[in-house]
């Protein structure tokens, strides 16, 4: 399947609030597609309500008093990966008990929505469906003048359609909303959208639902500045090639001292812009005018959108530069037919080695500060061909919009500023960030020790805190993962019941996301209701080795805990995970075998030639010197007659 992606708002069904006061359009863009050339039709906002100078969506007063440092920042982890998945999610809880949801981070949209229990149309995703019933702290939010209403007339709804034909409608209520463990912020009562139907990708996609972090009164950002519990600036980090993952924090954080910054200008739309003036390639600066960044909604910046699109001026100059740079090496066939890719093979698998072959591209803001790009800002990998990279950067069609979106920001830290109408851009290893962002945070205490008999002997198994990433010396280009093992403690509620274990496998893969075949139960003990299972994960059956992007993910899922398991499991507690590394082999060892047949076949052709030489030659000196035949022999006629 080719890397999906997501484009622009392109169907805009306004949703009249009345909010603090003030009558706004609420507005949202679309959700990850599979297709990665976006159709971009503009935004029509309604001039009815909101006339031409219309005020930010925080009042000067808010603005003035959440410039505090001291105010709690919710620090959240970002799970799945751009290309492969097409977005980042992190994890949101709602309700009260809390109802976990994995949900796509996107700075385009404003309203946060999850599938509700009610939903007649909702599709198969990560986590089971939101259920207000369950939820003491469920309030539906009643119909009112300022809000479009259901056909009895008794409850707010919102609706969001998108290009690719895929929508998303329901009902609006306000719940609890908690930020996970890892996050100094407390437990907030917020709006938010419970799916009734969904259709398109949205129905498809793994992921649960959208958390809105646009601008507007019902994203969460917003509701979460005017409550003044966060100040008036959330951060995003992203990993980089081939890394899941990264971080996200809501609230301030101190800007480091050599972050660049760009102009947002709020009044311009409601999508997050900068003033985007140069490119240059290579240290040239392109001819271009200025002005192609700044057509029709200028250079957006959108977290939910996966690569990048310049209009056709800027894409032509862009893609003739990076290929004057690198003429050595050959141009190919993108991976899919469909389309028209720019790809280059011939650089290499070692990521770490790509900025000596492919230039540096810088962005140049209208503050005269620029943001340097290295080859994971614009490259990604080609996915028949290894050692080959394709342009993350297209043609935006006849549109005029400069759309940056995820590529552009990998491994960078994204700070929206809003407080002073500006974002900006720091150069870093977001899964070395977030390691940091979680040393600041409360521990989260270890369960205690789980004590199981094996005959005589008891044996003390004390939980591990699993570590934030791989190994300290598994480096991907020298290292390749053969095996993920894990410990899970299980108790089940009935005790005359005992686990179907090739069902807790199944759902083990449905998790992980990998085949059936590649989860193995390794060891089994019992204490009453209390089980310990010892899994391992292995290689698909045509593989060597467990790939590192489908290992980072599984290593993911297993260090936060996120396996969901039917009820009938009963509960269930991760002890410990362990991965066996596998030391990429050297070229010797990849060729041993070809390199043993090579010389063994020399030398019998050289024998071979030997024992021909030695029988002619004595052939020779017993017919005397050889006479050639007069005319030519058919079977000495190599060429065509």
């Amino acid at each position: 399947m080719y890397p999906p992606s997501r484009s622009l708002i392109v169907i805009y069904y306004p949703l009249i609030l009345f909010f603090l006061d003030t009558v706004v359009v609420l507005s949202a863009t679309d959700i990850p597609n599979h297709n990665h050339r976006p159709m971009i039709i503009p935004l029509h906002l309604s001039t009815s309500n909101i006339s031409s100078h219309r005020k930010p969506f925080t009042s000067n007063y808010h603005r003035r008093q959440l410039h505090n440092s001291d105010l709690p920042n919710a620090h959240m982890r970002l799970y799945d990966d751009l290309l492969s998945n097409g977005y980042y999610t992190t994890r949101l809880f709602i309700g009260t008990p809390p109802q976990e949801f994995a949900l796509i981070v996107d700075t385009g949209s404003t309203v946060t929505y999850v599938p509700c229990s009610t939903c007649e149309q909702c599709g198969k995703h990560q986590d089971p469906r939101f259920q207000p019933e369950s939820s003491s702290t469920y309030k539906p939010m009643q119909c009112n003048p300022s809000c479009n209403c259901d056909d009895e007339g008794k409850q707010c709804t919102y609706e969001r359609r998108y290009a690719e034909m895929s929508s998303s409608s329901g009902l609006l209520a306000e719940d609890v909303l908690s930020f996970g463990n890892e996050s100094e912020l407390t437990p907030q009562r917020a709006i938010f959208g419970c799916e009734t139907v969904e259709t398109g990708e949205l129905f498809s996609q793994r992921a649960d639902g959208i958390m809105g972090l646009g601008r507007g009164p019902l994203s969460v950002v917003d509701q979460l500045v005017i409550k003044e519990v966060v100040g008036n600036s959330f951060s995003l980090c992203y990993g980089g090639m081939d890394v899941v993952g990264g971080a996200m924090v809501l609230g301030n954080i101190p800007p480091p001292p050599d972050m660049v910054f760009a102009h947002s200008d709020p009044y311009r739309s409601a999508y997050y812009n900068i003033e985007l003036k140069e490119l240059h390639v290579a240290g040239k600066r392109l001819k271009l005018n200025p002005r192609v960044f700044d057509g029709k909604h200028g250079t957006v910046l959108d977290s939910g959108t996966t690569y990048a699109y310049l209009p056709e001026e800027a894409f032509v100059a862009f893609k003739d530069a990076i290929i004057k740079e690198i003429k050595f090496l050959k141009q190919i066939h993108g991976p899919d037919p469909s389309y028209n890719d720019i790809c280059f093979s011939g650089a290499g698998r070692d990521v770490s080695q790509l900025s000596k072959i492919f230039p540096e591209v810088n962005m140049v803001f209208g503050n005269g500060q620029k943001l340097s790009l290295s080859p994971e800002n614009y490259l990604f990998r080609h996915t028949k061909v290894s050692g080959a990279y394709c342009l993350g950067i297209f043609q935006n069609g006849k549109d005029p919009t400069t759309l940056l979106g995820g590529i552009v920001v990998r491994n960078t830290l994204v700070t929206y500023d809003r407080d002073n109408d500006k974002i900006g851009f720091w150069k870093t290893n977001c899964s070395e960030l977030w390691k940091r962002l979680q040393s600041q945070s409360p521990g989260i205490p270890a369960p205690p020790p789980v004590v199981f008999s094996s005959g005589n002997k008891s044996e003390s198994i004390a939980p591990t805190q699993a570590p934030s990433g791989l190994p300290p010396d598994f480096i991907p280009g020298e290292f390749r993962i053969g095996v993920i093992t894990f410990d899970m403690l299980m108790n089940i509620n009935n005790s005359a019941a005992k686990p179907n274990l090739t069902e807790v496998a199944e759902f083990i893969a449905h998790e992980l996301q990998v085949d059936n075949l590649q989860v193995h139960m390794l060891n089994f003990t019992s204490q009453g209701n209390n089980y310990l299972v010892k899994w391992g994960i292995f290689p698909a059956e045509s593989a060597d080795y467990i790939s590192n992007t489908t290992a980072m993910n599984i290593i993911l899922q297993l260090r936060d805990h996120r396996l969901q398991f039917p009820e009938r499991f009963g509960s269930y507690q991760l002890v410990e995970w362990r991965i066996q590394p596998q030391r990429r082999p050297t070229w010797w060892h990849e060729h041993f075998l070809a390199v043993v047949a090579g010389v063994v076949t020399i030398l019998l052709v050289s024998l071979l030639s030997i024992g021909i030489w030695t029988v002619w030659r004595h052939r020779q000196r017993a017919l005397g010197t050889y006479e050639p035949v007069g005319g030519i022999v058919p079977e000495q006629e190599l060429q065509p007659l």
